[in-house]
């Protein structure tokens, strides 16, 4: 129901856009947010956007970096990521929840996740 996209090899400092289309029902009123997990590490959130649009929140490590928007027209939300790192490589999650939290376990729809690698 959620397909990422996007991800790719970018080297250091590159940017990357990621898409998450939703097919099969809308989440124009869910909260849709980011996750990422690197080799050996567990899950994590990166960033969230409300139903509306209007409210977002990052983890800190990609604050000024990292911009996430949703298309609710389009069923689709994006993660526009600048200045990536190294630290950044992890592949790449879209989920959805009825709440707006950075909580993982508050999210019931998962798409099946993108590799994005950032070499030095």
């Amino acid at each position: 129901q959620l397909q990422a996209s996007g991800g790719g090899l970018v080297q250091d400092g590159g940017s990357l856009r990621l898409s998450c289309e939703a097919s099969g029902r809308t989440f124009s009123r869910h909260a849709l947010g980011w996750f990422r997990q690197a080799p050996g590490k567990e899950r994590e959130f990166v960033a969230v956007i409300s139903w509306n649009g209007l409210g977002t929140y990052y983890v800190d490590s990609v604050k000024a970096r990292f911009t996430i928007s949703r298309d609710n027209a389009k069923n689709t939300v994006y993660l526009q990521m600048n200045n990536l790192k190294p630290d950044d490589t992890a592949v790449y999650y879209c989920a959805a929840s009825s709440v707006y939290s950075s909580t993982l376990s508050r999210y019931d729809y998962w798409g099946q996740g993108t590799l994005v690698t950032v070499s030095s």
